[in-house]
């Protein structure tokens, strides 16, 4: 964990607490307990949870700086991440998970009572109907997904959970950039513009990792998302 909280202050200048440490020790802990049972995720080994879960999920600083959302949504969250991790990070920060895998949700809720994080929502639902919910809709200053879909089915799960003059923020493979190409026009017809492409390199990691940003400057019609299904079968 020393490793951890090393390259957290390297890469992104993140200083974490003995008590922040702490509670990643317990995290990845359950982490690694649950996967037995469940398979939540498919890294197995502690190293690579620190580097490829909490190291990645910390990454989303690059993309606001010293300027931290006030309220987060994290769609497709799986097992947590980026959001626990990040609320670990922001005590103060009024966190959102969505996930619509029963056992996944059920280990957030999990970790959620156990670090005793307040502020934080789990819903079990698809990204398409909580962005259709008048509590949620249009009511985030930063909507997050990692590894979730193609930018053109991400952006219609994201944008419509964001405050006009929010954020949306995709952490993306080797693919981000030329995603983010193709999917301009999706976004524009859901309120969005592209802002930046910002690359992260997470050490021991080969693969090319970026944050795709792109902010809401107009309201979403109405009509979307679409139901769920859609934006994955039939993308903008």
């Amino acid at each position: 964990m020393d490793k951890l909280a090393r390259n957290a202050h390297e890469l992104f200048h993140i200083q974490l607490t003995g008590r922040q440490m702490e509670a990643l020790v317990t995290y990845e802990r359950e982490l690694l307990d649950w996967n037995q049972k469940f398979n939540l995720t498919a890294i197995r080994d502690a190293e690579s949870i620190r580097t490829k879960h909490f190291l990645d999920s910390f990454s989303c600083v690059l993309a606001w700086g010293t300027n931290p959302p006030h309220r987060l949504i994290d769609v497709g969250t799986g097992a947590g991440f980026p959001g626990l991790p990040l609320k670990i990070y922001y005590p103060s920060l009024k966190l959102t998970l969505v996930e619509s895998v029963g056992k996944k949700a059920m280990f957030c809720e999990h970790i959620v009572r156990l670090l005793r994080l307040e502020n934080v929502e789990v819903l079990k639902a698809r990204a398409e109907d909580v962005g259709q919910m008048k509590e949620h809709r249009e009511k985030y200053d930063w909507a997050v997904a990692r590894a979730v879909a193609d930018m053109k089915v991400l952006a219609e799960y994201l944008l419509p959970l964001l405050k006009i003059g929010g954020t949306m923020l995709a952490q993306k493979g080797e693919s981000g950039p030329a995603e983010a190409q193709a999917a301009e026009r999706a976004i524009k017809l859901l309120g969005g513009k592209l802002r930046q492409v910002i690359p992260v390199h997470l050490p021991g990691v080969a693969d090319d990792r970026y944050l795709v940003l792109v902010d809401k400057c107009a309201a979403t019609p109405p009509k979307y998302p679409r139901k769920a299904g859609t934006p994955m079968k039939q993308p903008l």
